[in-house]
């Protein structure tokens, strides 16, 4: 790869206002796009916007120049970004059946991102036009054969929409029979399933994860991995002992962001890496999990809307029925590690997908219950520090849920920075020995993004205009494959079944769950002990 501190002997300087070399000559090879005849004769008819049309011309031909320089002279042009084999209409392989344990509202995403839609959400969805994207959804030739709850009401609705065989692809699903189950040790005793689906809340997350192991069925567990250094110690033998398939649900490393910032790293854009920066911001009750309480949800017995409330704590410490408690689960210590488990875990996954950070030396946390008076246990202020002293490198976390403002992920390096979102931007840094050539010549300008990548234009590209960096700064919701929108969560749901078949390795395995798993526990334990907490790498313990 070419590098800026030598000059690029091909490429003419420019003055910015003017379109001209430096040398004072006009420049006029190589003008990429429209012809400028053409442009300046259609405004010729224009008196006022005529000459600044012309001029609009020259400054679009300078900045696709420059941006195509730039490119260039880093070696990007010629970058082989990872491809996508998905909806090459390949034969999805042999039929898999899957159950869900806990149908709550993240299950009922989970099973649309499978191919199961709801027969009421179909028919809206119709209605409003959006049924298309997920009719054209990859079929991954799935039945959904069972379905767990405590709640009855829950229960209902995922059977309802396991039978309906509407799917993805033009597809007839198979019509298989679809059975509801009290408990889900009977599911995982059904020979009649092959994976499951755990979308219960946290406290149950570790011990279903060892007893569907030890069942044998492959295992796709919604984060965090468990609650505490035990748990995860014994789901992680159960795993590796099982020879079962486990993805962790962290579908947001399926967004090709993430495969293209991976690829940028290893071409050393950045420099030596120092610094990781994340952030999340919620400014609403419901981002705050203040949720909807259901007044059908009712535990006594023989209620047809019931709840089974002594399964439903588990392991977890006694207390009498709360809904509160069972809708908002999240802001207690006795089912969760607050923000940790819910936002953190993810920021976590996302640099660690990245940059393979592994369990951090040592973590301190801190912060408070400073906005949300309402009785919980859950920080809305969270501040988390994790040290790498081998890898000569810190990541920074902050959660704040009394304001919206965004602040990004930011990778910083002494030779630039890359902010990720759903797009990438990379910035030279103003000291960069690497780029200071390309700084010094007017090239690069440290002050504004110097590439950026965008998976709907499916390129990498310079920015090189505020309108670029508007648009560039938007991102999607989803990612983009093949100039097509994708769901993530259907593509990582695809991934561990395509690794059930071919018995490959999904990108969040057993593996990167486990050292996940200990970061976020010595975060939560760093937080709840107010002290330091360190990672024993010879005996693989917290200390």
């Amino acid at each position: 790869m070419s590098d800026l501190n030598n000059e690029n002997k091909n490429m003419p300087e420019k003055n910015n206002e003017t379109g001209k070399n430096l040398s004072g000559d006009s420049d006029k090879n190589n003008k990429p796009g429209m012809s400028r005849r053409t442009v300046v004769k259609a405004l010729a008819g224009l008196p006022v916007l005529g000459l600044f049309g012309h001029q609009l011309l020259k400054k679009r031909n300078y900045d696709l120049e420059k941006r195509e320089a730039i490119v260039k002279e880093l070696g990007l042009d010629k970058i082989e970004l990872p491809a996508s084999n998905y909806g090459s209409g390949s034969n999805p392989g042999d039929l898999i059946r899957v159950g869900i344990i806990g149908y709550g509202s993240r299950a009922h995403s989970l099973a649309r991102s499978l191919g199961f839609m709801h027969p009421d959400e179909v028919k809206s969805r119709n209605e409003q036009g959006t049924l298309k994207e997920w009719l054209d959804q990859e079929y991954l030739n799935v039945a959904l054969t069972g379905i767990c709850d405590v709640f009855d009401q829950h229960t209902e609705n995922g059977l309802a929409v396991a039978e309906n065989y509407i799917r993805p692809g033009g597809q007839n699903a198979p019509k298989l029979p679809v059975k509801s189950y009290r408990h889900y040790h009977e599911m995982l005793d059904d020979k009649d399933i092959d994976a499951v689906i755990i979308a219960t809340p946290d406290h149950h997350h570790g011990q279903m994860t060892i007893d569907a192991a030890k069942a044998g069925k492959h295992i796709y567990c919604e984060k965090s991995v468990a609650n505490t250094e035990d748990e995860i110690n014994q789901l992680y033998s159960a795993v590796k002992n099982s020879g079962v398939v486990y993805q962790l649900g962290h579908q947001i490393t399926q967004n090709v962001i993430y495969q293209q910032a991976r690829e940028l790293i290893k071409r050393d854009m950045l420099g030596k890496v120092t610094l990781v920066q994340t952030t999340s911001n919620r400014n609403t009750s419901h981002g705050a999990w203040v949720r909807h309480l259901n007044s059908q949800g009712n535990p006594k017995p023989g209620n047809a809307k019931s709840i089974d409330w002594k399964q439903w704590l588990g392991n977890a410490p006694y207390t009498p029925f709360s809904i509160n408690r069972y809708y908002n689960w999240t802001l207690y210590f006795d089912y969760a590690t607050g923000l940790i488990g819910q936002l953190y875990t993810h920021e976590f996954d996302a640099m660690n997908q990245i940059l393979n950070l592994g369990i951090p030396k040592s973590v301190t946390s801190s912060g408070g219950i400073y906005f949300w008076k309402d009785g919980r246990d859950m920080a809305d202020m969270l501040h988390i520090v994790s040290e790498y002293p081998e890898r000569d490198l810190t990541l920074l976390y902050s959660g704040n849920l009394s304001s919206s403002r965004g602040r990004g992920r930011i990778i910083m390096g002494n030779d630039g920075s890359m902010e990720i979102g759903n797009n990438i931007m990379i910035n030279a840094d103003r000291n960069s020995s690497r780029y200071r050539k390309g700084i010094e010549s007017g090239l690069i300008d440290p002050g504004s993004p110097m590439i950026s990548y965008n998976p709907g234009a499916g390129q990498i590209d310079a920015v090189t205009s505020a309108t670029e960096r508007y648009y560039a700064s938007r991102g999607l919701t989803t990612t983009t494959i093949n100039g097509r929108r994708v769901d993530v969560t259907h593509l990582h749901l695809r991934e561990w079944i395509n690794c059930i078949r071919d018995g490959s390795t999904p990108s969040v395995n057993i593996d990167v769950a486990f050292d996940e798993g200990m970061a976020c526990v010595m975060a939560h334990r760093a937080y709840v002990e107010k002290r330091v907490v360190q990672w024993d790498k010879v005996n693989k313990k917290i200390v």
